[in-house]
């Protein structure tokens, strides 16, 4: 008799929050990071996928401008097939899952087919949208109650299911209708017939939460017009109450440097957490674009001659923060103790690179003066005080050999060792639209691999589209003169060729402006 129990994954319904990545709760950023697979919606944080780790299984299954990149009863199916693969999933959703989302279709889906989930609330949009613009949802004096209300009508209906005659009678209170930017003429006509004051304050907040965000505020009889005029698009919150009167007293988001900004980061997104949180603490919308990443390698030859070495004089080269962090990995994973490193020199490829030694306590001994890569070589060679010397490059599989070729001239002993391989991440082409649709007010680029990286992901034709109007920003020379040979022209270079000396210049840049 077989007793094997078919294992069956478990499905976590996650709300994403309504834009922000920080307001997804913490419970819900711990599930997303432990799950096996992902399937996400148009309206979630593209930073919150792109840092996931590049083998987890990635499914979108968006809906953008009326066009479903998947049916609901696909989706659901999909969920249920993922499961009893024995995949823990976690179905991403913006906002929260049961508040006007199809989280509830998808769990009764889940259940009529013996799936385990659970549900992990999020923060909605129309608590967080209001809050974002200085509205608040309730007040002692304006508001003693909250209505959310839908002003979508389902597919399969031809007149909205509210009862809008009913929710004209509430006083005292905040209406917040979600999904109402094509049927906003109606719904105030709706809202004025049945008693509603003309004159009550109302505001429509698009894209809630982003640095980006719009806001309107007016009278209610004015609203569907300034909506035009405005151009509000979806997805967007309306607030109809006396609380839009506060606004002017508790805005808080808009004043910061960079607020409003776009900035594109194409750097891989395992390296870049903390410069998406400095930008967006600036007040920057991040456009999480990464068009390398890394993965491990691991260079079994390369080990075994690192651990002979006997020379009198040792020296670690390290030219970028990815050498650093997959060295250290592999190095403590098969050698333990990062004590017996004390027998090498630690030579580093400018400040940012020195600075992420600096974070596992390995200070530097050598930093190059000129920013070329062949000069590095020189000016090591020129300072090696000893004939019986080895040089161990830590590299990825795309590096740069010219720096090997020089010492190797000089008759220096080398040893390259890569420990990480650079790949293209794949996106899908609504992740692609996205950019057109909100174009950057600036593209990051902090090596040479993401100028390279992002050809590969887009035509000529898209890039000239993209960068004609937006600052090219370079950390550095080596970086530069890779997107001059593109055809692009450099608007920011930092002269310290650090991520935090990039942003300084970033903000200087645009209050100039």
């Amino acid at each position: 008799m077989n007793h094997s129990i078919e294992k069956r994954g478990i499905v976590y319904l996650i709300g994403a929050g309504p834009g922000d990545p920080d307001l997804i709760t913490v419970k819900g950023k711990m599930l997303l990071e432990s799950c096996d697979v992902v399937v996400y919606d148009n309206l979630v944080p593209d930073e919150l996928v792109v840092s996931l780790p590049p083998e987890m299984e990635k499914h979108y299954v968006g809906k953008r401008s009326g066009r479903h990149c998947m049916s609901q009863d696909d989706i659901n199916t999909l969920l249920v097939k993922l499961a009893l693969e024995g995949k823990n999933v976690a179905r991403l959703k913006g906002s929260d899952p049961l508040i006007f989302g199809r989280g509830g279709e998808e769990a009764k889906f889940l259940k009529s087919n013996k799936i385990k989930f659970e549900i992990i609330p999020g923060v909605t949009s129309g608590i967080a949208a209001p809050t974002y613009c200085g509205i608040p949802p309730t007040d002692r004096q304006k508001s003693s109650f909250i209505l959310f209300v839908t002003g979508h009508k389902a597919g399969e209906k031809q007149l909205s299911s509210v009862d809008w005659e009913w929710v004209a009678k509430g006083v005292n209170g905040t209406i917040i209708i979600y999904m109402g930017v094509t049927e906003i003429d109606n719904i105030v006509s709706k809202l004025l017939r049945s008693g509603m004051s003309p004159e009550i304050p109302s505001a429509a907040i698009e894209r809630g939460t982003f640095p980006t965000q719009k806001i309107i505020t007016c009278s209610l009889n004015q609203l569907p017009n300034k909506v035009k005029i405005e151009n509000i698009k979806a997805p967007a919150i309306f607030v109809i109450g006396d609380v839009v009167n506060l606004k002017p007293y508790m805005s808080w988001f808009e004043d910061k440097p960079l607020f409003g900004k776009r900035i594109m980061v194409t750097r891989p997104a395992d390296q870049s957490q903390e410069m998406y949180k400095a930008l967006r603490k600036l007040g920057a919308e991040v456009q999480a674009y990464p068009t390398t990443s890394t993965a491990n390698y691991f260079d079994r030859d390369g080990w075994e001659s690192f651990r002979k070495i006997n020379t009198k004089e040792r020296w670690l080269v390290f030219t970028s923060g990815s050498g650093v962090r997959n060295f250290i990995r592999q190095f403590t994973d098969g050698c333990g103790d990062i004590r017996s490193l004390g027998n090498f020199k630690i030579a580093a490829m400018g400040d940012g690179t020195a600075g992420i030694l600096k974070k596992y306590s390995l200070m530097t001994d050598f930093k190059p003066t000129k920013p070329a890569i062949t000069d590095f070589a020189d000016e090591l060679a020129g300072i090696l005080s000893s004939n019986d010397t080895t040089i161990v490059r830590i590299r990825g599989n795309k590096a740069d050999n010219s720096f090997e070729s020089k010492l190797v001239a000089k008759g220096i002993p080398i040893l390259p060792l890569t420990v990480f391989r650079t790949i293209h991440p794949d996106w899908p082409d609504d992740f692609k639209d996205k950019l057109f649709e909100y174009p950057p007010a600036a593209i990051i680029f902090t090596s040479s691999s993401t100028v390279d990286g992002l050809f590969e992901l887009m035509s000529e034709e898209q890039i000239r589209r993209l960068a004609e109007n937006s600052a090219i920003v370079s950390i550095g020379p080596a970086t530069t003169r890779r997107l001059k040979a593109r055809g692009f022209s450099v608007a920011i270079e930092p002269k310290e060729h650090t991520v935090q000396a990039l942003i300084d210049e970033l903000v200087y840049y645009f209050q100039k402006k």
